[in-house]
Parts: C-alpha cells; sequence; structure tokens
C-alpha cells in the first residue's frame, strides 16, 4: 500500500512541481558534462595543464553543490510545508510518525532518482556539445566521442546523492518533533500578515537605496585604496540585499494604510498587499536570489572579458610564427634554426641583437606614470625616485637599461610581419610600442630627452603594431635607431624571429624549451643574480612570457588556460540562475492552489477572463521583477567597473556596458523562459 501511494504522490509531485524536477535534471545533465572535462582522457594527453581546468572545474563543482543542497533542502522544506495537512490526516488515521516520514522521503527519493536519471542521459548528450564548443575555442581538431568515465559518474551521485540524503535528514529530524496539531498548522504560518514597527521599517528601503548609490560612487570613482574598505563595503552591501525587501515591504504596508493615490486605481489594493505580504515571508530567500542573480550576471560578465581577449588581443601577442629569446648577446641559434626546419622548414628568419647604452630615461618616465606602477617610482615630491628605479621592482617589467633596435633588424622583422619599411635621419629614433599602453600614455616623446654619447635623438614616428613586446624586443617598447648608432652601444641580449613553411607540430614548443634550463639558458649560464636585461612588460590580468614562443603552440596554450576561467564562470552563472528562478517559479505555482479561490471572488465581483489573467501576469511579473532588478543594479555596478580596470590593464577595445548587457540578454532570454512556464501553470491552475 504504501509504495503504491508513494508512486502517486511523485506522479502528484512531479506535476505540481515539474519546473523544480526539470531544473534538477538539467542541474545534473551540466554536472555531469563539467565532470566530464575533470576526468577527459584526451584533454590529459593534450595539456600538462589539464590540472588546472579540473581544479577550477572542481572549485565550481564546490559552490554548485553547496547552492543545489539549499535549492533541495529548501524545496524538500517547502513542499513539507504544502502537504503538512495530508501528513497531519496520515497520523489521524493510524499511521506513525516513523512510517509517514519513511514515505515522505520515499517520495522524494523516487523524485530525486528520476531527474538524475534522466539527467544523466541528457549530460551524456550536454558533454558532446560541451567537448565540441571546448575543441572549437582552444582550436583543436579532435573529433569528440562518447567518454562515460567511472570516476566521472561517481563524482555526480556522489555530489547529488549527498545534497539529497542531507535535506532529506535534516527535513526528517525536523518531521519527528511535530505533532498532529503542527502538522495541520504548518502550512497557515505566512497565511495572516503581521504588521508591527512598519513606519521604522520601512526607512530601511531609501537607506538600502542610497547605500547602494554609495557603493555606486564609491567603487566607480576608483576609491577602493584598501582591501580592509573594499571588504567592509562588500559586507554592507550583503546585509542591504536583505534588508531592502524588509523596508520595501513595510513602505507597501504603510503606503496601503495612507491610501495612496494609486491604491484603489483597478486592481492594485489587492496585487500591493499580495506582494507585500510575499515579501514580508519570503524576505531572507529573496535576499539569497538576489545573491544568486548577482553571481549569475558577475560570472557571465567575466567570461565574457575574457572570451573578448581572446579573440582581440590573443593573435596580436604572437606576431612571429617563431621567436627565441637568449641572454647571451653572442648566442647565434643555429640549434634552434634546425629544429624548426626539420619540423616545420623556415620560410624567413632574423637573428639580431637588442643594445642598451647605459641609460633608463625612458624607464624613468614610464616608471613614474604609468598607472600600472602608481606612486611606487615617485618620491613625496613627486620626483622620480632613481634609487628603486636603478633596483627595479622585482616584478621585472623592464630591464635596467632603456632597450634599442638597429633600423635594419627592425626593417627585416617589419617585412617579415608584412609590415611597410621605415628610414631615419642621424639624430632621430622611432618608438615602437604596445598599444595598450600608448592608448594610457599619448604622445609623451616631447617629455622625454634621449641622450647617445652626448647627443639628443628627437621621436620621428610612434609606431603600435604587434610586435612582440614581452620580452622579447623589449618590454612594452623598443627604440629603434640607425645603424651607425647602434654599433656604438653595448649588445643586451639576443633574439631569434623565424616565419615557418608549414604547419608546426603541437610539440615544437617543447623542444625548443629542452635546449635550455636553468643551469643552461639558450647557450648562457644563468646566475639568479644576473636578470637586469630580463623584462616582461606591464601586461596583466593575462600574461604570457616565455623564452620560446611558438605562436600555434603557446595560442593553444593560452586559449586552454582562458578556458579553465570562462567554462566554470558560465557553469556557475547558469546554475545559480536557474536555480533562482526554480525557487521563484515553485513559490508561485505552489500557491496558485490559494489563490484560485481568491481570483474566484475578483471573477464574482466582475473582472472578466482577461482582466484576471492581466492581474496574475502583473502579479508575476513583480516578484520576478524585483530580485532581478536590484541584483541587475548591483552587478552593473560591479561589472562596469570590472570592464573598465580589464579593458585598461589588457587592451580589449569592447565598451565597459557590452558585458552587462550581453549577461543581462542572456539573463532575460531564460527568465522569459521560466516565467512564461510559471505563467501558463499558474493560470491553469486558478482556471481548473
Amino acid at each position: 500500500m504504501f509504495g503504491k501511494l508513494a508512486l502517486r504522490n511523485v506522479r502528484r509531485s512531479a506535476r505540481d512541481y515539474l519546473v523544480y524536477v526539470l531544473t534538477m535534471t538539467f542541474v545534473v545533465s551540466l554536472m555531469f558534462a563539467f565532470n566530464s572535462i575533470i576526468f577527459s582522457k584526451d584533454l590529459q594527453k593534450m595539456y600538462e595543464m589539464a590540472a588546472i581546468m579540473a581544479a577550477m572545474i572542481g572549485i565550481a563543482t564546490f559552490f554548485i553543490v553547496l547552492i543545489v543542497a539549499w535549492l533541495i533542502n529548501y524545496m524538500v522544506r517547502f513542499m513539507l510545508e504544502k502537504r503538512s495537512r495530508e501528513f497531519g490526516i496520515y497520523l489521524l488515521i493510524g499511521m506513525n510518525k516513523k512510517e509517514v516520514s519513511g514515505l515522505y522521503m520515499k517520495e522524494n527519493l523516487l523524485l530525486g532518482v528520476c531527474s538524475f536519471v534522466i539527467g544523466l542521459g541528457l549530460g551524456m548528450l550536454l558533454q558532446q556539445v560541451l567537448l565540441v564548443v571546448l575543441y572549437s575555442v582552444i582550436q583543436v581538431e579532435l573529433r569528440p566521442h562518447l567518454e562515460f568515465n567511472g570516476y566521472c559518474f561517481l563524482m555526480t551521485v556522489c555530489c547529488f546523492a549527498g545534497c539529497y540524503l542531507l535535506a532529506l535528514f535534516r527535513c526528517s529530524r525536523k518531521f519527528r518533533k511535530m505533532n498532529i496539531h503542527d502538522l495541520m498548522r504548518e502550512n497557515q504560518k505566512n497565511e495572516e500578515l503581521k504588521e508591527k514597527n512598519e513606519k521604522i521599517k520601512r526607512l530601511l528601503l531609501p537607506f538600502s537605496i542610497l547605500f547602494i548609490f554609495a557603493f555606486g560612487v564609491w567603487i566607480l570613482s576608483g576609491n577602493i585604496q584598501s582591501p580592509g574598505g573594499a571588504a567592509v563595503f562588500l559586507m554592507g552591501l550583503f546585509i542591504t540585499m536583505y534588508v531592502f525587501y524588509t523596508g520595501l515591504s513595510a513602505w507597501i504596508i504603510c503606503y496601503v494604510k495612507k491610501k495612496g493615490n494609486a491604491v484603489y486605481r483597478g486592481q492594485n489594493l489587492f496585487l500591493l498587499r499580495q506582494f507585500a505580504s510575499k515579501l514580508k515571508t519570503m524576505r531572507f530567500t529573496m535576499g539569497t536570489l538576489t545573491v544568486l542573480f548577482m553571481v549569475a550576471f558577475l560570472g557571465c560578465s567575466v567570461a565574457l572579458m575574457f572570451t573578448n581577449w581572446q579573440n582581440q588581443v590573443l593573435e596580436m601577442k604572437f606576431p612571429f610564427d617563431v621567436q627565441v629569446n637568449s641572454q647571451n648577446p653572442e648566442y647565434d641559434f643555429a640549434k634552434e634554426l634546425d629544429i624548426v626546419g626539420e619540423e616545420a622548414g623556415v620560410k624567413d628568419s632574423c637573428v639580431y641583437r637588442i643594445y642598451e647604452n647605459h641609460t633608463n630615461t625612458m624607464n624613468t618616465w614610464l616608471y613614474t606614470h604609468l598607472r600600472y606602477f602608481g606612486d611606487e617610482y615617485r618620491r613625496e615630491d613627486g620626483t622620480p625616485d632613481e634609487k628603486k628605479i636603478r633596483k627595479g621592482s622585482g616584478d621585472d617589467a623592464y630591464c635596467r637599461y632603456d632597450t634599442y633596435m638597429g633600423l635594419s633588424d627592425y626593417n627585416h622583422l617589419r617585412k617579415m610581419l608584412g609590415y611597410s619599411t621605415e628610414t631615419l635621419g642621424k639624430n632621430e629614433y622611432i618608438l615602437q610600442m604596445k598599444q595598450r599602453v600608448y592608448k594610457e600614455t599619448g604622445d609623451f616623446t616631447d617629455d622625454v630627452k634621449l641622450q647617445d654619447r652626448g647627443e639628443t635623438l628627437t621621436c620621428r614616428k610612434i609606431c603600435t603594431e604587434s610586435f612582440s613586446q614581452d620580452g622579447h624586443n623589449g618590454g612594452d617598447y623598443i627604440i629603434v635607431v640607425p645603424d651607425e648608432r647602434i654599433q656604438q652601444m653595448t649588445p643586451y641580449y639576443s633574439e631569434l624571429a623565424v616565419s615557418v613553411k608549414k604547419k608546426v607540430p603541437d610539440n615544437l614548443q617543447n623542444k625548443l624549451d629542452d635546449l635550455s634550463d636553468k643551469h643552461d639558458y639558450a647557450g648562457h649560464t644563468y646566475m639568479e643574480e644576473d636578470d637586469d636585461n630580463v623584462c616582461y612588460g606591464t601586461d596583466t590580468i593575462v600574461t604570457y612570457a616565455a623564452v620560446n614562443l611558438v605562436r600555434e603552440n603557446a595560442s593553444a596554450e593560452v586559449r586552454y588556460m582562458l578556458s579553465c576561467i570562462t567554462f566554470p564562470c558560465m557553469y556557475i552563472g547558469l546554475v545559480f540562475l536557474c536555480i533562482a528562478l526554480t525557487v521563484l517559479s515553485v513559490q508561485q505555482l505552489s500557491d496558485s492552489a490559494k489563490y484560485r479561490f481568491r481570483y474566484q471572488v475578483l471573477s464574482k465581483i466582475g473582472l472578466g477572463r482577461r482582466e484576471i489573467q492581466q492581474t496574475v501576469f502583473r502579479q508575476l511579473f513583480g516578484y520576478y521583477l524585483c530580485p532581478a532588478i536590484l541584483s541587475a543594479v548591483i552587478s552593473g555596478i560591479i561589472a562596469v567597473y570590472m570592464g573598465a580596470g580589464f579593458n585598461f590593464y589588457t587592451g580589449v577595445s569592447t565598451p565597459v556596458l557590452q558585458y552587462f548587457a550581453i549577461s543581462f540578454a542572456l539573463f532575460f532570454g531564460v527568465y522569459v523562459v521560466y516565467f512564461g512556464a510559471t505563467y501558463v501553470g499558474f493560470i491553469r491552475n486558478i482556471e481548473e
């Protein structure tokens, strides 16, 4: 008998909480698909850094498990509350608490098993889609195939089953403490709207709005000075997201009591009372949903930032097919050329030197003017701190001395890249620098007086084409001077640039790396203190610097590294968004039976079917819109700040609002699906 009763209740629960069941199925499929990346043997063979992707997805899964556990616990308790009268009747007809509790646990376990089995099948399909997208992003020609890994399956089972069993255990403990009276009254606890100190509570609404406004002004004006101050503001913002709903509910109640102008227009009184009651009883849940929405927005925005960097900047980072650096200024790169020739063929090559003349005029100006360094290399009076500049900061942004290149080598490299050649007068120079740095500094050459052997050099031109300036052709910049002048300077380090004839193999960069190690650095014995000619530039957030650069190999490696960020961010954002919308949907659909009587009353006093549908739409729209708008405002402020910083430090040219706008558009698409499903289900329930 209990088995048949459990199956009947499962069918009813699956119908009443279809949105919840579908969401859990989708979460299982996502969890299985992303876990499969962790245990993918193909990825482990391709990349030594596969452990990084596994670690990032593992961290993402940890946070997702916490939220899924919260959702399951919330839904199990919610369904217990809604069915408490039914369970009270079971006790009245002779069933004991253990039997009723066991029946409820069987129902939920059956519901969970069904969601898991269906989700697992969908997850196998989603696994293929995910791998196709990943291989497309990293531009690897590998045909995905169905791969069922036992460890992946076990990890998914443990995560999902652990969440379910923990929620059922907590619910079972609560059930044992309840008696028949408690069960019969459980679903009526939130029916009465208790109004107490509402005039005082309503002040929380303007306080919350003012705090959010102050937070926006503070963060967008760049006043983040210390981690402590940021932590205080973020904690205040977190609290604000919860007290906002207490203030909003109290404000609506006071407005209704004052009989405001809009109260008696149409069905506003009905809607305002319903909305205030729901906010008052669900203020903590609404605050949590706001946090989930905000994380979803920001996760998607961060993923878009790194995706745009890959699309806009990555190709410019490695302009040469192959490039090799040696600290030994006399190194001839014969071994490297032999390897490249054997593996890919040499179409054109250039062995050249980077020079210095024991001056650091350009370095000094950049150290004291770039935002990257702040005031680190300035004295209190604003003048350059030469002692610190000579020592360097330890981050190897620039070499100890300014870096120079001869015009003939420069033109040879430009021809290899398809650029036009340049000419120079005797006392002229060309400043080749990163476009990102030039956007910040503009033409500053009038402020820099370059001297060489007592002669002043003037800038003829500033060039900003891609030129491999992350430690190879200088860090951020290189000064190009005539050959007759470069011959009088001191060789600093040597470089090799190669154009190849055919596609390079996947292991070419590894073969070049095997030629050098810490003790035999490309033909030069390397000592820890002998690093004054090592520089990497001022790129931040996304950086890549290496002695040996093979464009195809390095690009694939960077794409994979970026995927380690973008995929978990999208994973977290999508799951958090679906979970938050599920709670909103289930709350309204489960209350539709209670609202059926209320809408029947509205029908009897003269409202037509279309007017009732419009009222339902307005009720659901306000309920859905409230946490979405609050989270959009807060996450929009943070996303704009993050986007501006990301663009500044990486050189991406995407408008800062675009990151959040695309995230909001994606959110809106999922929002419409859930809202539409809830609206259709709500109308069907009240019209039955």
